[in-house]
């Protein structure tokens, strides 16, 4: 297996301490704290490590701190609600004893019902799109040496997720442009056959490029120093089951930036257009008053 996503399942899978407790890693992805989707993915595993026969269907988090990215994070589950459809728990990230992150998430048993989905985009193939690895190191090329080191490392180190956007955005040279955008995605390899793992890898997915599509209409990077940008919650519905080692489409809007904060919207669908998830967040999004 592609050792940068092998390293990403092995973080994904916690270590149990004690009943309802467990323990996770971090990696350092280039930013100042712990990647949210990361937070978020393992406070997904530590749910569903409590709960049997039902698979999640939403989850709502709120980021608390920043999260340290040289200490380990703790995960407490409290079991709410075991009902007859539907099971709820509370996680909340601990790390030098004050939470970072609180959640709730809901599972449900496997039952039939009526359906309906908004359709996918029509969108180039993923294949005949740039991965977004290849366009950082023209993007790099083309800022010369004002990028710090830090930054730069960041943008070119191997990543477990393989993304190609319809419409490349230069984080390094932010221009104008629509709040919207569609990225294909994938893992880089092939992953276990492991429902569960799969759903988390896409929790943890989902956080890549959303608060960014509030940042398009700004001209505004997350990069650089343009903007201070900072997730404040992150809430997801997953539809119907989907392999994240398959071509995925995200597809992205923010309709409203406010109040120094923006919140972007997203829809993800397999390669035959099903609908298999929905995401919402609401970040901090302040012009840089750094010269």
């Amino acid at each position: 297996m592609d050792p940068a996503l092998d390293e990403l399942i092995r973080q994904l899978d916690l270590e149990p301490l004690e009943l309802n407790l467990f323990r996770g890693q971090s990696s350092d992805l280039g930013g100042k704290s712990v990647f949210g989707g990361q937070v978020v993915g393992q406070a997904l595993v530590a749910a569903t490590r409590t709960v049997s026969g039902r698979s999640p269907h939403s989850l709502h988090a709120y980021f608390l701190l920043p999260g340290d990215m040289a200490a380990p994070i703790v995960y407490e589950v409290d079991r709410i609600r075991d009902g007859r459809s539907f099971t709820a728990r509370r996680v909340q990230a601990v790390q030098h004893g004050r939470p970072i992150l609180s959640m709730i998430a809901s599972f449900q048993v496997a039952e039939p019902g009526q359906e309906h989905q908004q359709p996918m985009p029509e969108v180039p193939a993923p294949e005949s799109l740039q991965p977004i690895s290849r366009l950082r190191e023209e993007w790099l090329e083309q800022a010369g040496e004002e990028i710090p080191e830090r930054v730069r490392e960041a943008l070119l180190r191997p990543a477990p997720i393989d993304f190609r956007p319809v419409d490349p955005w230069n984080p390094l040279r932010p221009r104008v442009t629509e709040p919207r955008q569609c990225i294909w995605f994938r893992a880089v390899d092939r992953m276990p056959d492991d429902a569960l793992l799969h759903t988390c890898m896409l929790t943890y997915a989902s956080d890549y490029h959303l608060m960014p599509t509030a940042l398009r209409p700004h001209a505004l990077s997350w990069l650089g120093g343009s903007a201070v940008v900072a997730s404040i919650d992150h809430a997801m519905w997953f539809h119907r089951p989907a392999r994240v080692d398959e071509w995925l489409l995200y597809a992205m809007d923010s309709p409203s930036a406010q109040g120094a904060r923006g919140l972007a919207r997203g829809l993800i669908y397999d390669r035959k257009g099903s609908l298999v998830a929905s995401v919402a967040q609401e970040g901090l999004m302040r012009r840089s008053t750094r010269t």
